[in-house]
């Protein structure tokens, strides 16, 4: 009786174990958010504008004017020649591509990326609708904000 109640809890416990480990992942678009690099209370999320998510459909939008789109967002104020660090976080996907710019009227401006999830503003000041696009397996994210550089 001892060996078959300890077989019956090995096998309850394997059971019930197998149920924790089949996690479900979310391959859902990820976020991006700016960090302030003096003030982390002024960290800004950039809004979805464009996605075309293979993986799942239901995550598609299309924005026709982003710099509109941009206009409504809460601006980020930074110093001209700044390094801004940016995170990419919820979703798991592998990105294959990350490109950030700057659009300002019809004039687009590339950043170069850095090493460290950062990029350099530019030594102009103004205010500029920021652009990250994302390509990955999973499908193609684009994101704006507005950055005032001062």
């Amino acid at each position: 009786m001892k060996h078959f109640f300890k077989m019956f809890s090995g096998i309850f416990i394997v059971i019930l174990l197998s149920g924790c480990i089949g996690e479900s992942y979310d391959y859902s678009p990820p976020t991006v958010t700016l960090s302030h690099p003096d003030d982390y209370t002024q960290d800004v999320t950039l809004a979805e504008a464009n996605i075309n998510w293979d993986y799942d459909k239901k995550y598609n939008k299309e924005t026709e004017d982003i710099q509109t789109l941009s206009k409504e967002q809460v601006p980020i104020y930074l110093k001209a020649g700044q390094q801004v660090q940016y995170l990419i976080e919820d979703g798991h996907f592998e990105p294959n591509r990350i490109n950030v710019s700057l659009l300002e009227n019809d004039s687009e401006i590339n950043l170069k990326l850095e090493e460290v999830e950062s990029f350099r503003l530019i030594n102009e000041t103004g205010e500029y609708t920021v652009v990250f696009n994302i390509e990955s397996s999973k499908g193609d994210a684009q994101y704006v904000g507005r950055i005032v550089i001062q």
